[in-house]
């Protein structure tokens, strides 16, 4: 990584070096392991540094502590604001209350119910608010203002990059031969503090910065040279979902140069996926932005390769949607309609079949009276596990030779 020009930005390597200073009897030293699945991807070493194991189940315990460390005991006092789709969120409860600060945060209406959920029993009274982020962050400025509390912002403050920071410190301790540093992107605080770290202890390496395909500022705002809003978008991993990156993180991911992909929500879940079978790492989908970048774009990564993994918190319901799309994506789930005959051992047959086929059927549906459906007609809806790819185009072959005829979607 080329060194940045320090004197000109907000956040400087001796600043995250005093960062963990303070941040060493609080957080945890999160393990960085080898991922042979990965690592046979690209031809070379890749390892997975795991902050979704950190405490709050992710990197932003970091950056939350120490700003609300900073503060006063007067202004601590006064109580502490922040906004946060959850995992802001849980780094500021735990923060505050073991500063002994009273926390309020808002969280998007739609926020995940563990996150929530977490974030009470961390000690912060949570406000429902707004469809997005944004809409969190203006909601938390406005009860800073009415309520005299000091707002902590999520990525855009100086002592919350500086924190954030001290992952690529101990990146640079545990993997010093790394020459590339792929991680996520949201509003950049992150990505922003690594690149701190790396320009110093790190000068060989390249930062890589991940964003979802289906909202992603931050290339356009390092182009531009300030931050550009655009306009917010679904997305799986809501971690990153940020429609207007940071005033300081911008400059400084532009002068240290990082640069930044998009990822498909479709490699978004297979990440989560080899996540949780090869490297058997709980991530959301935002956390596992990293591992899908080195399955959509191999080719951008020069090994020895460091994936951050920055968050565990996953809606246990959303983890069986995403792991469903997931081995759609992958080639071993296959769903469709057919229609057969309604006559007794129908059904039976078709399940047969399948099973000389070695398809695993998970869910069948079995309508027999629907508007499309002539009185001799039934119509079952089949959920199926595969081996793969090659295996899913074999059962479905053979269906259609056997005289199937199958709707897809």
């Amino acid at each position: 990584m080329p060194a940045a020009r320090r004197d000109d930005l907000p956040v400087r390597p001796a600043d995250v070096v005093a960062a963990r200073a303070l941040l060493q009897p609080i957080v945890r030293r999160t393990p960085l392991l080898e991922s042979s699945a990965l690592t046979a991807m690209i031809g070379g070493p890749v390892y997975v540094k795991c902050e979704n194991l950190q405490r709050g189940g992710s990197f932003k315990v970091r950056g939350a502590y120490l700003r609300i460390a900073r503060l006063s005991e007067a202004d601590r006092a006064r109580g502490v604001v922040a906004a946060s789709a959850g995992n802001h969120a849980q780094g500021v409860a735990l923060a505050a209350t073991a500063l002994g600060a009273r926390a309020t945060v808002v969280m998007p209406a739609a926020a995940p119910l563990p996150k929530v959920a977490a974030t009470r029993s961390y000690g912060a009274d949570v406000v429902l608010h707004g469809a997005s982020v944004e809409d969190a962050l203006a909601r938390a400025r406005q009860l800073a203002e009415e309520t005299g509390s000091i707002f902590i912002h999520p990525f855009d403050h100086p002592d919350v990059i500086a924190g954030q920071g001290t992952v690529g410190l101990e990146i640079a301790e545990q993997c010093p031969q790394v020459r590339t540093i792929v991680l996520p992107v949201g509003g950049g605080g992150l990505a922003a503090g690594v690149a701190v770290a790396a320009s110093d202890r790190l000068p060989g390496a390249r930062l890589i910065g991940v964003q979802a395909e289906a909202i992603a500022p931050m290339r356009s705002s390092i182009a531009a040279g300030h931050p550009v809003t655009v306009t917010s978008a679904a997305t799986m991993a809501d971690g990153i979902a940020v429609a207007r990156p940071g005033e300081l993180t911008v400059p400084i991911l532009a002068a240290t140069q990082v640069q930044i992909v998009t990822v498909t929500e479709e490699n978004l879940s297979r990440g989560l996926l080899l996540c949780l079978e090869r490297a058997k790492q709980v991530v959301e989908p935002a956390g596992a932005a990293g591992v899908a970048a080195i399955l959509e774009h191999a080719a951008l990564f020069e090994p020895p390769v460091v994936v951050v993994l920055s968050g565990g918190n996953i809606d246990p319901l959303l983890l069986s949607k995403v792991l469903r799309h997931g081995l759609s994506a992958a080639g071993r789930f296959l769903a469709f309609r057919c229609k057969l005959p309604d006559r007794p051992g129908a059904l039976a047959t078709l399940l047969m079949e399948l099973a000389a086929l070695g398809a695993n059927v998970l869910d069948v549906v079995h309508e027999r009276v629907t508007a499309d459906l002539r009185v001799d007609e039934a119509e079952v809806s089949l959920h199926l596990e595969t081996r793969g790819p090659e295996h899913t185009d074999s059962v479905i072959s053979q269906l259609r030779k056997a005289g199937y005829t199958l709707l897809f979607g």
